[in-house]
């Protein structure tokens, strides 16, 4: 299992044992079909609007 930490406009966002789970879930499969990522120990994922 992941630990996910999520911050929006500044401010952290709570989650919930399942919620977390889902988006983080998510995300490492995501990543893992990326070329040349194997096991995912920690990764940042920052998105900014333009």
């Amino acid at each position: 299992m992941y630990e996910i930490k999520i911050t929006v406009n500044g401010e952290e966002i709570e989650l919930s044992g399942f919620p977390g789970e889902i988006i983080s879930e998510t995300i490492v499969a995501m990543l893992k079909t990326l070329r040349g990522v194997d096991e995912i120990e920690n990764a940042v994922v920052q998105i900014e609007k333009n």
